[in-house]
């Protein structure tokens, strides 16, 4: 019998392709996004349900989770919805706290909570959150973005404890830079004019061609939240690709204060 996952913020970058690559694998698919009646492919393949969910709406919460139950057991659900945010603190809005904090994080545990009892009355289950090497590392000017990152993984961390006993998995997953479109439409850029030579120092290196032309592919990070989702084992974490293990063994080879001053160095010079 064919299994079943649940997913977040399918409507582009590594939720749609993940919601294919489960389909080809055999899979049912439950592929949820905040405008459903715009979906064009997704819609057009065998055993892939569309459903609407805004992560930030509780009550759309209980309503999809209801309905994803319904249609049969659920036995991964992948919390995926989510964007990134890349600027001075100092320029930011509440409303772009807010909403970063409630979709990254607060949309979460959410969703999470809400499918807890499902898998404890099955006695199985695998929670998979995509995470980032930001949820591990810190760089300049992703302040609030490292803020729901960081949070997921001690989130993740803590529960794990419980739901293990209980037979259920909870997961993460951190990309490093990834070719999606986290740096156009999923990416806000909060701007600061006291900040415009050094987040210009910062951009000229972190978003340089020398970097952008050599992203990780999406599919890569597909295949890793497949590996967790299918490989039985209690394992928090998977990391995706050379930056995100690079970067994380070199913060564990040096210390976190280390790591941070070489950083520093790299961004901003002596």
């Amino acid at each position: 019998m064919a299994k079943t996952i649940f997913i977040t913020g399918t409507s582009s970058g590594i939720g749609k392709r993940t919601a294919k690559y489960f389909q080809q694998k055999g899979w049912n698919v439950i592929a949820t996004m905040r405008n459903p009646e715009k979906e064009t492919e997704l819609t057009q393949l065998d055993n892939v349900t569309v459903l609407p969910l805004d992560v930030t709406n509780s009550e759309q919460i209980k309503t999809t989770v209801a309905k994803a139950v319904s249609l049969g057991k659920i036995d991964v659900v992948l919390n995926n919805a989510g964007y990134g945010t890349v600027g001075a603190l100092e320029g930011t809005t509440e409303q772009e706290i807010e909403q970063v904090v409630n979709t990254n994080l607060v949309g979460v545990i959410k969703l999470t909570k809400e499918f807890i009892p499902h898998f404890r009355e099955n006695k199985s289950g695998v929670f998979i959150t995509i995470s980032s090497i930001g949820g591990l590392v810190a760089y300049p000017f992703f302040s609030l973005y490292h803020t729901t990152k960081w949070a997921i993984e001690g989130f993740t961390e803590s529960l794990a404890f419980e739901l293990n006993q209980l037979g259920i998995q909870i997961k993460t997953v951190q990309p490093g830079p990834t070719k999606t479109d986290f740096t156009g439409r999923s990416l806000v850029i909060p701007e600061h004019a006291a900040y415009d030579d050094i987040f210009d120092s910062f951009k000229n290196i972190f978003f340089s061609d020398a970097v952008l032309d050599n992203l990780a592919p999406a599919e890569t990070v597909s295949e890793v939240i497949y590996e967790a989702a299918t490989d039985g084992k209690n394992q928090l974490r998977y990391l995706v690709g050379s930056v995100a293990n690079g970067d994380y063994n070199k913060r564990l080879e040096l210390g976190a204060e280390e790591f941070h001053k070489d950083l520093d160095k790299t961004f901003f010079g002596e």
